[in-house]
């Protein structure tokens, strides 16, 4: 399994990736990351946005099976988000997520001081990933959150 910045060809993947796992857990609704208008061009979204990233997962016939992205949330107190983490069902349970988060983190770590996120309870698997990797939960989302369908908010201080 690789890890590597996300390309252009990888668009069209992740969008299918993100959209059919929202969708199995009925989360393909308006405040979700299912209605983000860059959700068929990450790529893009990314590469214009400084201080951001977005990695995928590929096996070893590049084929991508998960990724997850980095942005600036709140800049002035050093705040980034972690960003449009999925795997595909059929590569869940052999740790991606942790290999990719271990990748955005790192990243994050060299531009932020703290790392905020925001899920669903319905993701079970992903909220206790997140407990093992240092975030703690908040009780409410943080002032300029997008996604207002979102129901479970995350901090981890990388410094």
């Amino acid at each position: 399994m690789t890890i590597r910045p996300i390309e252009q060809k990888d668009n069209a993947v992740m969008e299918r990736i993100i959209k059919q796992s929202l969708e199995a857990v009925g989360l393909d609704i308006p405040g979700t990351a299912y209605t983000d208008p860059q959700l068929g061009d990450l790529y893009g979204h990314y590469a214009g946005i400084p201080e951001a990233a977005y990695w995928v997962a590929a096996d070893e016939d590049d084929r991508v099976l998960g990724g997850v992205g980095i942005g600036p949330f709140d800049e002035a107190q050093g705040i980034c988000e972690l960003q449009k983490l999925y795997v595909a069902p059929e590569a869940r349970g052999r740790g991606l997520s942790g290999e990719l988060m271990a990748e955005a983190l790192a990243f994050a770590g060299r531009h932020y001081t703290s790392c905020y996120l925001e899920t669903s309870v319905k993701l079970a698997t992903a909220n206790r990933l997140y407990g093992k990797l240092g975030f703690r939960k908040l009780e409410r989302p943080l002032d300029g959150s997008e996604h207002g369908a979102m129901d479970a908010w995350y901090m981890k201080d990388l410094k």
